[in-house]
């Protein structure tokens, strides 16, 4: 489910669903947005119409385990450390 397998294609693994929600977050977007720009046809990359909104759920809380995106104040996702905080 995380990795490729012999029975889970390399563009249904979680890793790689992960990898191109973390090319969306060059700054912070929303959970709604980073769907939208997902689902969105590239002319350099081939159509991911078969991503449901469950598997893209399922990638972004596997990117919180793995401690690479958080959740900001005001409700947007990040990768960690994108926003650089004032002392505490």
């Amino acid at each position: 489910m995380i990795l490729p397998s012999k029975h889970l294609p390399e563009d249904r693994a979680l890793i790689t669903v992960g990898s191109r929600i973390l090319l969306q977050l060059e700054s912070p977007r929303s959970v709604s947005e980073v769907w939208e720009q997902l689902r969105a046809p590239s002319p350099s990359e081939e159509e991911h119409g078969n991503l449901t909104f469950d598997w893209f759920t399922l990638a972004i809380s596997f990117l919180f385990a793995i401690r690479a995106i958080e959740m900001l104040d005001d409700g947007l996702i990040a990768t960690l450390g994108t926003i650089k905080e004032g002392p505490r």
